[in-house]
C-alpha cells in the first residue's frame, strides 16, 4: 500500500449528482391507439407590468372561482385491519402486555370506517378535464367533485403522475367554466396572483400575493421540481387548486408549502402550468406519462470547480459520468464536459438540464454546446425514452480514474478482493482507498474507505505507484479528483491551501 502524503484543508465540492442517469420529460410513447387530445386554450402573452393599483379583484374571481372545484375522496380501509386509535401497534406498549397486546380476537373482523380526503381541483375544459394533485387522489376508491353552482358530480381518474404530483381527472358534463392557461415560463418575480381553492374544508377562499421566486427545486418533494414559490396564503386544502394571474389564467397547480405550524407562513409552492399542461395532455392521450433520457450523471458547478475548469460563472452541468452505448454516449459526450447549452438554451444548473431533457420527445435530435478542456463544442444528441429500470451511470472506459494529492490518505490497487468486498464493478478502474485518517482535509472532502479514485486532476489513475507520483510535486495545493462511490462517479476539490480544521 501506498500512503500519498499531503497536509491540506478542503473544501467539498457539488457532490450532489442527479441522482439517476439524467430523466426528464413530459411526453409520451406513442402505443397503436391514442385518445383525442383535450382542447386547451393557453394565451401565451405575459400579463401588462405597468405600475399602478388594484382597487379590486373581483372581476377576476368572479371569471375564476367557478371553475375552481372542490374534490371529496373517499377510501374503504381494508378488511381485517383493527385501527390503531390507541397506539395498539407502538412498541413501547408491546413491551409491557405482549405481541398479543391490540390483536383482535380470533374469528373477528373489523372493517374501519370509510375515510374520507378533501382537496381542490381546476377545470381546464368545457367538458370536464380537471387538473388536480396527485395525492389529492391517490389510492381513492371514489372521488366527488362540487361546483361553486351546487352541482355535485362523480368523477373518473384519468391518470396519474406520482413524479410530478399531477393528476388527471374528467367529470361528464358539457359547458363547464373553466380556465385559461398561461405561458408559465413568461412568470416573473413581483407579479400579483390569486390563489383559490378549498382550505380545511372551510369553502371556496381566495388569497393574493407575489410570485416570490420562479424555478425553485431541490426541495425534496417531488422527483421533477420546478416550482413557482408564492406568499399568497396556500393551507391544507388547497393542494390542487389554481394559482393564476392578474388577467385570470391559470400560471400553477397548488401544491405544498413549508411551514413549522401546519397553516400558512408565507411560502408556497405551485407547479407551473406549463409542466402540468405537457403531463396532462399525455395522460388523457397515452393513459401514462413517459420521460427522455440522455444517459449521464451531472451535478451542480460550484466556485471551486469553476476555477479548476475555467469557467467564468458556476452555471452549467458538470458531467460526473456517461452510460455506455447511451444517448449521450453516442453523441461524443464524456465526463468532465460542462453542458452550457441545451437546444439553444443555456443552462443554468443541473436541475435545469433535467428538466430542459423533460420537455423533449424521445427520438428528437437537440443540439448542445459543451465545455471540454476550456474550448467550447458543439455535439448533437438523439433523446431516447427512459428505460423500465432506471439505470445508474457505469464508467466502462479504463481511462476514468480520479484522485489528487492527499495527506493521510493510503491506497492500494483494485484488486479482486477489494472489489468483491465493496461491490466494485470490473468497468471502475482506478485505486481504492484502503484507509484515511479522519480530521485530513480529504476526509473533510467527502473522501473515504472503499472509495475508487480514478482521476488526479484530470490524469487517470491505474496503480497506487502511479497515485503516489501524481501527488508529488504538486503546483498548487488544490487538487482535483473525480472518485467512484456508491454507483457513480462524481467530481470534488481538496483545497489544502490552509490547514484542516481550522
Amino acid at each position: 500500500m501506498k500512503n500519498i502524503m499531503a497536509y491540506m484543508n478542503i473544501r467539498t465540492l457539488g457532490l450532489a449528482l442527479g441522482g439517476a442517469a439524467l430523466v426528464a420529460g413530459l411526453t409520451a410513447a406513442v402505443p397503436k391507439a391514442a385518445a383525442p387530445a383535450p382542447k386547451l386554450e393557453v394565451e401565451e402573452t405575459p400579463v401588462p407590468r405597468a405600475a399602478g393599483p388594484h382597487v379590486s379583484f373581483a372581476p377576476i374571481v368572479k371569471k375564476v372561482t367557478p371553475a375552481v372545484i372542490k374534490i371529496v375522496v373517499t377510501t374503504q380501509s381494508p378488511q381485517g385491519t383493527t385501527p390503531d386509535w390507541f397506539g395498539f401497534n407502538d412498541p413501547f406498549w408491546r413491551r409491557f402486555f405482549g405481541e398479543r397486546f391490540g390483536n383482535q380476537p380470533p374469528g373477528r373482523q373489523f372493517r374501519t370506517p370509510r375515510q374520507y380526503g378533501m382537496g381542490s381541483g381546476v377545470l381546464v375544459t368545457k367538458d370536464g378535464y380537471i387538473l388536480t394533485n396527485n395525492h389529492v387522489v391517490d389510492n381513492a376508491d371514489e372521488v366527488k367533485v362540487a361546483l361553486q353552482d351546487g352541482r355535485e358530480l362523480t368523477a373518473k381518474v384519468i391518470g396519474r403522475d406520482p413524479k410530478s404530483d399531477v393528476a388527471v381527472i374528467k367529470v361528464e358534463a358539457h359547458d363547464l367554466p373553466y380556465v385559461r392557461m398561461a405561458d408559465s415560463d413568461k412568470v416573473e418575480v413581483g407579479d400579483l396572483v390569486l390563489a383559490i381553492g378549498n382550505p380545511f374544508g372551510v369553502g371556496q377562499t381566495v388569497t393574493t400575493g407575489i410570485v416570490s421566486a420562479t424555478g425553485r427545486g431541490n426541495l425534496g418533494i417531488e422527483e421533477y421540481e420546478d416550482f413557482i414559490q408564492t406568499d399568497a396564503a396556500i393551507n391544507p386544502g388547497n393542494s390542487g387548486g389554481a394559482l393564476v394571474d392578474v388577467e385570470g389564467r391559470l400560471i400553477g397547480i397548488n401544491t405544498a408549502i413549508f411551514s413549522r405550524s401546519g397553516g400558512n407562513q408565507g411560502i408556497g409552492f405551485a407547479i407551473p402550468s406549463n409542466l402540468a399542461r405537457n403531463v396532462m395532455e399525455s395522460l388523457v392521450k397515452y393513459g401514462h406519462v413517459s420521460r427522455g433520457y440522455l444517459g449521464v450523471m451531472i451535478q451542480d458547478v460550484n466556485p471551486s470547480l469553476a476555477k479548476e475548469f475555467k469557467l467564468k460563472d458556476t452555471s452549467g452541468a458538470l458531467i460526473g459520468d456517461v452510460v455506455p452505448n447511451g444517448p449521450a454516449a453516442k453523441a461524443g459526450l464524456k465526463n468532465g464536459d460542462v453542458v452550457l447549452e441545451y437546444n439553444g438554451k443555456k443552462v443554468r444548473d443541473s436541475r435545469h438540464l433535467k428538466l430542459a431533457v423533460g420537455e423533449t420527445k424521445p427520438d428528437t435530435k437537440v443540439p448542445l454546446k459543451v465545455l471540454r478542456d476550456g474550448a467550447t463544442r458543439s455535439l448533437e444528441a438523439t433523446v431516447q425514452e427512459l428505460p423500465g429500470t432506471e439505470k445508474l451511470a457505469q464508467s466502462s472506459d479504463p481511462k476514468k480514474a480520479d484522485e489528487g494529492t492527499l495527506n493521510g490518505v493510503t491506497v492500494s490497487d483494485l484488486d479482486a478482493q477489494a472489489r468483491r468486498q465493496f461491490d466494485i464493478p470490473e468497468s471502475v478502474k482506478g485505486v481504492i482507498v484502503a484507509d484515511i485518517e479522519p480530521d485530513c482535509a480529504a476526509a473533510e472532502a467527502g473522501l473515504k474507505p472503499g472509495d475508487v479514485i480514478q482521476e488526479i486532476d484530470r490524469t487517470p489513475v491505474k496503480t497506487a505507484d502511479e497515485a503516489v507520483r501524481l501527488t508529488e510535486n504538486p503546483k498548487d495545493k488544490i487538487t482535483m479528483l473525480r472518485v467512484w462511490s456508491g454507483g457513480s462517479s462524481r467530481y470534488m476539490v481538496v483545497d489544502e491551501s490552509e490547514p484542516a480544521n481550522k
